[in-house]
Order: structure tokens, then C-alpha cells, then sequence
């Protein structure tokens, strides 16, 4: 009878440094914009509903109400507000506008609001840009 021999245990490398810092980096640089375009539209009239809401379409960055307008906000932080701006490719606005859909159909005070995506376009030593229904 042979004998079974333990399985060696896989070999994992760990992340390089760089890596896991750069990415805890844009994680608190995208948190800090989503916070200043929060800021802005509030100063706006906007009432925030929500931040990084999950839902099957993909993920809001801010969900907020003015009126009787239901925005989708995406935020974006790019070297210039133009690149910002341009960075909202049509794909995504589908998946903002499903993911806004899906909000709006599992809350019922939502359902009687027009749904609309926005961007707020922010770049450093810029004023943030909040640029309504793309």
C-alpha cells in the first residue's frame, strides 16, 4: 500500500507595496471628491439621499434629490475638469441609469421623481463642475 503524501501549500506572493498603496491612495482621494461634490450640490439645494449605494446595475456615487429631479450623481476626479468630464463613457451611463431605475423602483416616495445622471467634475486647484443629465 503506498503512502499518501501531504499536498504542498500554494504559493502566494504577496501584493507588491506600490500597488497596495497607490490603491489605499485612490480609495481616500476618491472618497475626499465624492465628499466635495456632496458639499457642492447640498449648497446647490440638493438633499444627499446616499453614497456608494450597491445595486445590480453597478454602483452610485451619490444619490441625491432637488425638486422633483432624482439624480444620479458620478463623480469624477481627473488631471482637468474636461477629462473629468469626457472620463463618462455611454456604457456607464447605462449602468448609472439601470442602477438609478433599481433605487427608484424599491422605494416607493422615489417612483414619482424624474431620474436624471449627473457628473461633478473635479481636478486640483479647480472649482468642482457639476454638469446636469448627461
Amino acid at each position: 500500500m503506498s503512502e499518501r503524501l501531504p499536498r504542498p501549500a500554494p504559493i502566494r506572493r504577496p501584493k507588491a507595496a506600490w500597488r497596495q498603496a497607490k490603491g489605499g491612495q485612490a480609495f481616500k482621494s476618491g472618497h475626499a471628491a465624492e465628499w466635495a461634490a456632496a458639499a457642492l450640490l447640498m449648497v446647490k439645494g440638493y438633499q444627499i439621499l446616499g453614497f456608494r449605494l450597491k445595486t445590480r446595475g453597478g454602483e452610485i456615487d451619490i444619490l441625491a434629490r432637488r425638486g422633483r429631479v432624482l439624480a444620479v450623481v458620478e463623480v469624477k476626479r481627473r488631471s482637468t475638469v474636461q477629462a473629468a468630464i469626457e472620463a463618462l463613457k455611454p456604457a456607464q451611463r447605462q449602468r448609472l441609469a439601470a442602477a438609478g431605475e433599481a433605487v427608484r423602483r424599491n422605494r416607493p416616495a422615489l417612483q414619482v421623481l424624474d431620474l436624471r445622471i449627473d457628473i461633478v467634475a473635479l481636478a486640483p486647484g479647480r472649482f468642482p463642475r457639476h454638469v446636469r443629465g448627461v
